[in-house]
């Protein structure tokens, strides 16, 4: 345990000796502030690292993890990351990225407690008995589970656009589009899910806010 917390901080430093070779600048140009044009919401997972996925540099990226990528319409973290970087930095994508394999959909799909967890899955849960009768029509165990992990990350995006956040900057003319992605832990290559909004006229009427 003690080699490995070394490890980490004898990385840190060749990480900054590596970044100043490269660029003596680097860290002054980067504490000068932050223009990210993205806020990414991914999964906790330590497998999916949103930067390098997309080939970003520090700066470019703005990000809020969890639990399966989850916009839960009460969790204040999300919020708050939600509109800070929509109403303070200005991005002008939001793209929820969530992951095949992934372990929060997975324990969503059985019955098992895992702890304090279940009450998170519980949000997943209700995502399965919107969608069932699809869900359960797929036979394959494996693509039945491919298909929840992109149904929950297009529902996520959805959960984002009926944000206030979300369409009070529509209603002040900001350019902001709303994107859902899968990414593939054995190719590495993300799925561009097609769900792609960026005016609260794509939702149910019930949603559409009257701000």
């Amino acid at each position: 345990m003690i080699e490995f917390y070394k490890q980490i901080l004898e990385n840190n430093k060749k990480w900054v000796e590596n970044s100043l070779a490269k660029d003596p600048n680097y860290f002054a140009d980067l504490a000068k502030g932050q223009t990210p044009p993205l806020l990414w919401i991914g999964c906790s997972d330590s497998r999916v690292p949103a930067n390098e996925i997309i080939g970003a540099k520090p700066g470019e990226v703005f990000v809020h993890r969890n639990i399966a990528n989850m916009v839960v319409h009460s969790d204040m973290n999300m919020l708050s990351v939600l509109d800070y970087a929509v109403n303070v930095l200005k991005v002008k994508h939001v793209i929820v990225c969530g992951h095949y394999g992934c372990g929060g959909v997975k324990a969503a799909m059985g019955n098992q407690s895992v702890g304090i967890i279940d009450n998170w899955l519980r949000h997943i849960k209700d995502e399965y008995r919107l969608h069932d009768k699809y869900l359960n029509s797929i036979q394959d165990e494996d693509a039945r589970f491919n298909a929840f992990v992109e149904i929950n990350a297009k529902e996520q995006v959805y959960n984002l656009a009926k944000t206030s956040i979300v369409q009070g900057a529509w209603k002040n003319g900001q350019d902001l589009m709303l994107h859902g992605w899968v990414y593939g832990l054995n190719s590495g290559f993300v799925t561009d899910l097609n769900v792609t909004i960026s005016s609260n006229e794509e939702l149910d009427q019930v949603y559409q806010l009257d701000l």
